[in-house]
């Protein structure tokens, strides 16, 4: 095996649309539900829960920038598998996409403690949108 090979990963991002992403990398950032983890070739076998989030993938000198929208990653023998409800390259998080999930999330009740969870988590989402579109 040469060099170059022993230190790539293979990332594969799934969502029920479609599978977003499938390539290599040199390293993996996963926005997990309480913080960042970070993955490199030969990482030990490794599930978690992810958050939404920024998730940075780093190949060639370049790092290339997706909103995930939680969902469960799973790393094993040099592959790391993401499986989450919504997946957006950063490029395709629109100014008019960010606006319509905000109004969305603004439009929800928050009568109850269900309800308000959900809002949270709605503004959370709108956040990290807006925030990885001004990278």
């Amino acid at each position: 095996m040469s060099d170059i090979a022993a230190k790539t990963l293979k990332i594969v991002v799934v969502t029920p649309e479609r599978a977003l992403l499938d390539e290599a990398a040199e390293m993996v950032i996963l926005p997990l539900f309480d913080g960042e983890f970070g993955v490199l070739a030969g990482h030990s076998p490794f599930v978690g829960q992810l958050g939404p989030g920024e998730l940075r993938v780093k190949h060639g000198g370049e790092t290339k920038h997706y909103f995930i929208d939680g969902g469960f990653a799973q790393v094993s023998k040099n592959v790391v598998n993401i499986l989450t409800q919504y997946a957006r390259k950063k490029e395709d998080l629109s100014d008019a996409l960010i606006n319509a999930e905000k109004t969305k999330a603004e439009a929800l009740p928050a009568t109850n403690a269900a309800e308000k969870t959900t809002k949270a988590k709605m503004n959370a989402r709108v956040a990290a949108m807006s925030r990885i579109a001004k990278k």
